[in-house]
């Protein structure tokens, strides 16, 4: 390669740098692609649970799709934010106790980012691009137009989230032991109740202890569809229909609520963002292991059309 076409492929390269933003005990952090001056700007908020930056997640997500989305993202000219929650990774100094949180905090810092990321870039209002529960994060700090231009939904919930994930437990014939006592809690959480470690027989309370059962509660009394409705930015729904975590129905009831916005339904594309190679669960869960496997090209394009648009 000669020294002018190196020097382009460096110059094209998306550059990752360190961002922090005020949380309500200490900083947050991110990290920031700046695609440069008069470039939109977007912020990357993760989905439920231990959830990186990058994507990733310890219990066993090794995908980075965040990262890689960012990174394509910069190519096309869009700057972006991606950022770790309050309590978690390097966002650890902003909460002692990760579990102690809302939706509405989320939302809240979501906005702290944005304006911190438009300081920093000079964008005059920020995208909000939501995966999975970060999606639902999305709409909450959509409602609030005074710094976001518009919000990008991608595999997030259209129903209430004990809809959907009694759903994914029902959907695992191995659970069938557990289905009855974890479907009781689930229920019990939507009405506001917590439930007694006694009722919760191995392994529910790893997935209903005590302490994550106020944050439960607080998700459950979301309705994405009802944010949707009173969304009055432009909205895009993003869903890969071999998603195994979330499902079509979810995006057409985020697109029935919100009938101005945009749905792009991607073949072939699983819950972290890729292509699997064949329709099958193993090839559907590879994807979710493989950092080097690209970001499904159709996310990138659909975020970037409508972005640019």
């Amino acid at each position: 390669m000669s020294f002018l076409l190196l020097a382009a492929a460096i110059a094209a390269a998306p550059i990752n740098r360190t961002l922090s933003a005020p949380g309500p005990e200490g900083a947050l952090a991110g990290t920031l692609v700046d695609a440069g001056k008069g470039a939109p700007l977007a912020v990357i908020i993760p989905g439920s649970g231990p959830t990186d930056r990058d994507g990733n997640n310890p219990m066993g997500i090794k995908a980075q799709p965040y990262k890689l989305l960012a990174e394509a993202l910069g190519r096309q000219g869009i700057s972006s934010v991606r950022i770790d929650k309050r309590g978690m990774f390097g966002s650890k100094a902003a909460l002692a106790n990760p579990d102690k949180v809302t939706i509405a905090d989320y939302a809240a810092d979501v906005h702290a980012w944005a304006k911190v990321a438009r300081a920093t870039t000079g964008a005059k209002c920020a995208w909000l691009i939501g995966h999975s529960e970060g999606g639902l994060v999305a709409l909450k700090a959509g409602q609030d137009r005074t710094d976001i231009c518009g919000v990008v939904t991608v595999s997030a919930m259209g129903r209430n989230f004990g809809d959907v994930l009694g759903e994914q437990l029902k959907a695992n014939p191995a659970n069938g032991p557990i289905l009855e006592p974890a479907l009781a809690a689930i229920e019990a959480l939507k009405a506001g109740h917590s439930v007694p470690l006694d009722q919760l027989p191995p392994p529910l309370p790893m997935l209903f202890g005590p302490q994550v059962q106020p944050y439960l509660i607080d998700l459950m009394a979301q309705d994405s569809a009802s944010l949707a409705a009173s969304l009055r930015v432009p909205l895009l729904i993003l869903q890969g229909d071999r998603d195994v975590q979330i499902g079509l129905p979810d995006a057409e009831a985020l697109k029935k609520a919100n009938p101005r916005a945009t749905l792009v339904v991607l073949p072939g594309v699983t819950h972290v963002l890729k292509l699997a190679d064949g329709a099958d669960r193993a090839s559907n869960l590879k994807t979710y292991t493989d950092p080097d496997l690209p970001i499904a090209s159709g996310v990138v394009s659909a975020i970037a059309d409508f972005v640019k648009r």
